[in-house]
């Protein structure tokens, strides 16, 4: 969220579809790095497989996590559908969050005089900065993703958004960001996972018309 909102404007690079997918599905790739949600395999009987099952239900400790755990809990469901589960509320949440731990701050001003809008400066950009840096070390001088940041770039590139998150040749950071999502960051189920979640995110942006 960070990433995508200007720290002087507050507002959104993206447009809003896209945000809220991103969001989704960086809540379902949390899910699915910590272990707590998979896809089924040959051995879960009578679950198509694919299919995400949540294995573990504890609770994470962050509340816009455990909401997104309680959400998928009811069935096996395909990560199009997952999404789509995890989009209400979500970036109300997560901006909830982020003003709480002091990083953002909301204003509320109105467009031409009438129509409401909000905006969230930063406030912090330190974490911000931390992951930048980290984005730009991976994606322009070729370092080693973590399974963090690895996730993190499906979701920018699912959205068609690196090249407005780090600054550098638009062709050359969208090979460099396939290599990243294709590379060996994961384990088979996790690696099947996340790319249904990418699928899922972009499927959603194609249609919209976001870019």
């Amino acid at each position: 969220m960070l990433l995508v909102l200007d720290d002087e404007s507050g507002r959104p690079v993206i447009d809003s579809v896209s945000l809220d997918h991103a969001l989704a599905g960086a809540v379902l790739l949390e899910l699915v790095n910590s272990g707590r949600v998979s896809p089924a395999g040959a051995d879960d009987e009578d679950v198509k497989e694919g299919r995400l099952l949540v294995r573990d239900d504890s609770a994470t400790g962050d509340a816009v996590l455990d909401d997104g755990l309680s959400r998928l809990e009811k069935k096996p469901v395909s990560a199009k559908r997952a999404v789509e589960l995890l989009v209400k509320g979500t970036r109300v949440a997560v901006l909830g969050q982020l003003s709480t731990r002091g990083l953002i701050t909301t204003e509320k001003s109105k467009v031409l005089g009438v129509f409401p809008r909000k905006s969230w400066p930063a406030l912090d950009t330190e974490h911000e900065g931390r992951i930048r840096e980290r984005l730009n070390a991976v994606l322009l001088r070729g370092e080693q993703a973590d399974p963090h940041i690895s996730s993190l770039v499906v979701l920018l590139s699912a959205i068609r958004a690196v090249h407005k998150i780090v600054e550098g040749d638009k062709s050359a950071l969208k090979a460099r960001a396939k290599e990243v999502a294709e590379g060996d960051f994961a384990g088979p189920a996790v690696k099947k996972a996340i790319a249904s979640v990418h699928a899922a995110t972009a499927n959603v942006v194609v249609v919209s018309g976001g870019s």
